[in-house]
C-alpha cells in the first residue's frame, strides 16, 4: 500500500512541478520573445521529461508488482498450511470415530452376550 502512495505521491510531485514552471514562465514579467524563447526550450524538454515520469511509473509498476507477487506466494503458503492442518484434523477425527464405533459395537455384544438366557 504504501508504494502505490509513494508512485502517486512521485507522480503527482513531477506534475506539479511541471505547470508550476509553465506558470511561472507564462507569468513572469519578460517580453514575449523572452517568454517564447523559453517556452521553446521548456517544450524541447518535454520528451524527456516526459521519459523520466515514465521511468519512474515502470520502476514503481515493478516494485508493486514484485510486492503483490511475494504477497500472494505468502497467502498462498498460509492456504497450504491451513489444508493441511484441517485434513490432518479430519483423517484425526475420522480415525476417533472409527475408533468409538468398534468400541461401540463390541460393548453391544458384550452387552447381547450378557442379556441373552443362557442355553
Amino acid at each position: 500500500m504504501s508504494n502505490t502512495r509513494s508512485s502517486t505521491f512521485l507522480g503527482g510531485l513531477l506534475i506539479g512541478t511541471a505547470i508550476g514552471a509553465v506558470s511561472g514562465i507564462l507569468l513572469a514579467p519578460k517580453s514575449g520573445k523572452e517568454t517564447r524563447r523559453m517556452v521553446n526550450k521548456s517544450l524541447q524538454a518535454m520528451p524527456e521529461l516526459a521519459e523520466d515520469i515514465s521511468s519512474n511509473v515502470q520502476l514503481q509498476a515493478d516494485r508493486l508488482s514484485e510486492t503483490s507477487l511475494r504477497n500472494w506466494e505468502a497467502t498462498l503458503k498460509r492456504l497450504r498450511e491451513a489444508i493441511a492442518a484441517g485434513v490432518a484434523a479430519s483423517q484425526l477425527e475420522q480415525e476417533r470415530l472409527r475408533l468409538a464405533s468398534s468400541d461401540d459395537d463390541s460393548s453391544a455384544s458384550v452387552t447381547d452376550r450378557i442379556t441373552q438366557p443362557r442355553e
